[in-house]
This record gives C-alpha cells, sequence and structure tokens, in this order.
C-alpha cells in the first residue's frame, strides 16, 4: 500500500471549467465526544461505524468515526484538547456541522472557480493515495462557521478498495458492533438557519460562487411568529439547501431561537430521504426518537388538502406523519425534536413520491409544532 497524506496539489491549467458537483460526500459533526456519539447514532438512527481516526493512526489532534447507512455518510469528530479548534467550536455551538463535503469531477478546479468568484479558502487542495487510488480534497467558508469541502476520487485500478474511503488517516473498523438500520437512504436536503437580514447575501452566495440556482421561496407567519426562506440547488439537483431567516413576529421564531442557542448562522437540520416512511418511522420510534407533534386539527382537513393518496391516512396520524403534495406528486415527512441539549440541530425524516417541494403546506404546523415546544422549554 503507498499511503501519501496531505500533499499539495499541482495546478496543471490555465482556467478552471465551472464547478460540477456530483452529490453529498459527507456531512461533518463536531461533536463533544465521537465515541458516544457513535453510538447514539448507531443505536438511534440505524447508522453503521464503517472507519476510524486517531491518535493510533497518525491522526493526533482528533478522534472521528465514519458511519454509513445507503448512501448517507457522517463523520462525527472530536478534539483531543481544551485548546483544538473542534473544542472551541463544540463549546460555541454545541454539536453541530462543521463541513457539507461534495463530491466533485474536479476538487481543484471547484476550489479555484469558488475563491475566483469570492469565497474564501479554508485548505489548500491535498491529495491522499491509497491502493492505486487516490483522493483530493479542498475546503472553502460559506455561513457562520460552517465549511464546504470538494471531494475527488480517482482510481487507477478497477478493483482498488481504498480503506476508510481513502479519507486521511482513517482506517476501516475490523469487528464494528451490531446495527439494525432504519431504512434511511439518502440525504435529501440541509436546511441552514441566518440571522435576520442575511437570507438574500446566502442566497446570492450559493448562485454567484457556487453555481446553484434559486427554486423555491416561502414565508411563514402564524400568531406568534415568522420566517423568510428561499431554497437554493445545484444545477443537477443533487443538493437541496432551503436557507431560512427570522422574521418580526409577537414573539421569538423557531428560527431565532437555533440562532441565539447555536451562536450564530448555522444548520437547522439534516433531512434523510426513505423509501418506506412508516417503517422507518416505526423504527425510528423504537429506538427512543421523539418527534414533533402536528396538532389534531392538521389531520381533519388533510384529506380534502392532499386528496387521494397510496398510504392509510388513519396510520399517518397514528404516526403523526406530515403529507404535502405539490404539481409533481406528494411528499411526507415527519421532524425530530432537537437531538442534544440546546435546542438546536434536528432531523427530518421525508418520502418523495414524484413531489420536489419541501411541504410548503405543512411549515405552518411545524412552526406552532415548535411554538409548543419552545413554550416548554420558556424561549417562546
Amino acid at each position: 500500500m503507498t499511503l501519501t497524506m496531505e500533499q499539495p496539489v499541482v495546478r496543471q491549467f490555465q482556467e478552471a471549467p465551472p464547478l460540477q458537483i456530483k452529490g453529498f460526500e459527507y456531512i461533518e459533526f463536531y461533536v463533544g465526544n465521537a465515541h458516544q456519539a457513535s453510538h447514539f447514532y448507531r443505536t438511534m438512527y440505524g447508522f453503521k461505524p464503517t472507519a476510524y481516526a486517531g491518535p493510533e493512526t497518525g491522526s493526533r489532534d482528533r478522534v472521528s468515526y465514519l458511519l454509513e447507512q445507503g448512501d448517507i455518510r457522517l463523520l462525527l469528530t472530536s478534539g483531543l484538547s481544551s485548546r483544538s479548534p473542534i473544542a472551541k467550536h463544540v463549546d460555541s455551538h454545541g454539536d453541530g456541522v462543521k463541513d457539507i463535503a461534495f463530491q466533485v469531477t474536479d476538487a481543484v478546479s471547484a476550489f479555484d472557480w469558488t475563491v475566483k468568484r469570492g469565497a474564501r479558502p479554508v485548505h489548500e487542495p491535498t491529495v491522499t493515495e491509497e491502493n492505486n487510488s487516490y483522493l483530493i480534497k479542498a475546503s472553502i467558508e460559506t455561513f457562520g462557521d460552517t465549511v464546504h469541502t470538494f471531494i475527488q476520487r480517482e482510481s487507477f485500478d478497477e478493483d482498488a478498495v481504498p480503506s476508510g474511503r481513502g479519507l486521511p488517516y482513517f482506517v476501516p473498523l475490523k469487528s464494528p458492533p451490531p446495527v439494525a438500520m432504519t431504512g434511511l437512504k439518502c440525504v435529501d436536503h440541509v436546511a441552514i438557519s441566518v440571522p435576520q437580514g442575511e437570507l438574500d447575501k446566502w442566497v446570492g452566495f450559493y448562485r454567484e460562487v457556487m453555481g446553484f440556482y434559486q427554486s423555491h421561496q416561502e414565508d411563514v407567519c402564524t400568531e406568534y411568529s415568522a420566517m423568510n426562506s428561499k431554497v437554493v440547488q445545484s444545477a443537477d439537483d443533487s443538493i437541496k439547501f432551503p436557507i431560512v431567516e427570522p422574521a418580526q413576529g409577537k414573539r421569538k421564531s423557531q428560527v431565532q431561537e437555533h440562532i441565539e442557542f447555536y451562536g450564530g448562522a448555522g444548520v437547522q437540520h439534516v433531512a434523510f430521504m426513505t423509501d418506506g416512511i412508516i417503517d422507518a418511522v416505526r423504527k425510528l420510534r423504537s429506538n427512543g426518537n421523539e418527534f414533533l407533534r402536528a396538532p389534531d386539527s392538521y389531520y381533519g382537513m388533510l384529506q380534502d388538502r392532499v386528496h387521494s393518496i397510496e398510504e392509510d391516512l388513519a396510520m399517518l396520524r397514528g404516526l403523526n406523519i406530515l403529507v404535502d403534495r405539490d404539481k409533481w406528486g406528494y411528499l411526507m415527512q415527519i421532524f425530530t425534536k432537537p437531538v442534544q441539549c440546546r435546542p438546536t440541530v434536528f432531523f427530518e425524516i421525508i418520502q418523495r413520491k414524484l413531489a420536489k417541494g419541501f411541504g410548503a403546506g405543512n411549515i405552518k404546523a411545524l412552526f406552532e409544532a415548535n411554538e409548543r415546544e419552545q413554550a416548554l422549554r420558556g424561549n417562546l
């Protein structure tokens, strides 16, 4: 095995082509205790730990676990010193998303193209070689303390299998603990909270720097709170970012609560796609997951709003799964309560039946459910 850690990449082109994204590579969480977090995501969500990086593998300042389910890859990383930037990130934000990494056709071009268009560089392109394959990665700053990493994988041998997915310092776990998967298939979208007045700024960033386009817009107002939202998507629609900002209301919105407890802009929730939401939610509930509850009145009007669907409405009501329809089809979705002590990051489980939207008809019901939780926390 030949392994070269973090070697600089020499540019061999004159002009970078447009950014070509192929999908999510991984989502990295900075957490207080990666060992415990790995256990949590394994037992609660059915993610399988597949690789590890730590002092024994050459990663001297951090410990990381790679967990996988379907096409979803989560990295859970903890610092080994209170002086570590990782520990400082956790101190400021609690457990939260640090890096949303993309699969790209050319990481060097992606980095140079976005920096040329105004992105701030974090890590210049570097290459890792292993088992007749190599990985090139580079990173840029984005909202808050979050970064985007561009990942390019190439192989000189079709049978080459990189250990730890080729990530520097990662080695495969030889005897991972048993996992009962929950049917989560891929990352559908990642929702971002930004301070009031910054929505258009970050929509502009993704349009002008990343080459995304705006696909949706939705403003929500309840009796107590409000928010504005817009969705940006990559050219091939593999990456979708709903971006939300608080709007003026009688009381504090859930978006403002997230920003205050997170300490600025950050990932509000990650949506996991499934092909069988009823079975997935049953498994997740049995594992101990808690979900937001919509008001009972929601289901009284559901039939008139969404018309005919394949699933049993009584079954959806019993599990508190929401349904929404757009001109392409319908979707079903449900939202967890925050998954750490701070009322910040939570997860969405979503199943699409051709729908391309994000549940606009459910947002008000979700807002009202969140307001009940905020009132219990004393934050409304």
